[in-house]
């Protein structure tokens, strides 16, 4: 009697869920895969705003995401089961007026019709910016809510006066000829340039602490790599649909990141106490339980970008 042996049985690779936006500045994810384990098989899903994001992680649909830190706030002083435990990038905001236009200074603004996305990091920074030239935004200016793929458009037309949003959108602007740089809104002595991180659920963590260190450990080595070729960074980011002549403008505005420390925490403790101060959040959220560095400085251990 014949026994056959077949091949043996090769083990599935575990599929690693992420969520982010298709932009230069969070690109990250994308490049997982060729960091991580091989038994992880990536598959990345696109999103336009970090709301989604995390309604997805909280579903269980994925297993990391990014989001700004303003969102990150929210979310948390609401009482819900998220964590950061990397940065995604730093930078990538400005505020734009039209060129040749009446507005040269933030002071000027008293009066105009400004673009933003409410609940948003830009939102957040546009009050701070009016309000340390000792502007409000509900009496002093008139805030329009404009996507951000449309301000360009609003701003050329005239409907709006000014807008504050991330790149490559400002770029874009002043590379069309219709816009100018008012200022880039990074206050070192209190938010600075922070802006977005990457997200897990409180579960994840508990369950699963081995694959969140490889996630993040993927993070760290994808955002050193591309740090190191700035030229294929950019160059894949284009596909996203942005020339790669804007982004290579763009490109001094915008910081990939993964560190986190004690100031990256405080910054983003003064973050919240704006948020608070300007009614986005009405309490703040347990800053202890929201950040959790344990596993960025396991993955520095292993890697220097």
């Amino acid at each position: 009697m014949w026994i056959f042996h077949g091949a043996p049985v090769l083990a599935e690779p575990q599929v690693v869920r992420l969520g982010t936006w298709k932009t230069a500045q969070t690109i990250q994810p994308f490049f997982y895969q060729q960091f991580l384990p091989a038994q992880y098989k990536t598959k990345v899903f696109p999103f336009t705003n970090p709301a989604d994001q995390k309604t997805a992680l909280l579903a269980g649909s994925l297993d990391m995401c990014g989001t700004t830190l303003a969102h990150a706030i929210h979310s948390a002083s609401l009482g819900q089961p998220v964590v950061i435990v990397a940065a995604l990038c730093n930078k990538c905001s400005a505020l734009v007026v039209k060129k040749g236009g009446p507005v040269k200074s933030v002071a000027d603004l008293k009066g105009r019709k400004i673009g933003y996305v409410p609940g948003t990091m830009h939102e957040i920074l546009l009050r701070e910016t009016l309000g340390r030239d000792g502007l409000s935004a509900e009496t002093d200016a008139r805030l329009v809510r404009v996507d951000f793929f449309d301000m360009g458009l609003a701003l050329a037309r005239g409907q709006i006066d000014a807008f504050l949003s991330g790149e490559p959108f400002p770029t874009l602007a002043v590379e069309q000829g219709y816009g100018a740089i008012l200022s880039y809104p990074y206050y070192g002595d209190a938010i600075g340039s922070i802006n977005a991180g990457m997200l897990v659920s409180r579960e994840t963590i508990e369950k699963h602490p081995e694959l969140v260190l490889d996630m993040v450990t993927a993070h760290v080595q994808a955002t050193g790599y591309l740090l190191s070729h700035p030229a294929e960074w950019l160059q894949r980011a284009s596909e996203f649909g942005t020339p790669r002549a804007i982004l290579d403008k763009a490109a001094a505005n915008m910081e990939l990141a993964w560190s986190m420390d004690e100031d990256f925490i405080a910054r983003t403790r003064a973050l919240g106490q704006r948020m608070q101060a300007l009614g986005t959040i009405q309490q703040q959220p347990d800053y202890d339980n929201l950040f959790d560095l344990r596993f960025v400085r396991q993955a520095s251990k292993r890697f220097h970008p």
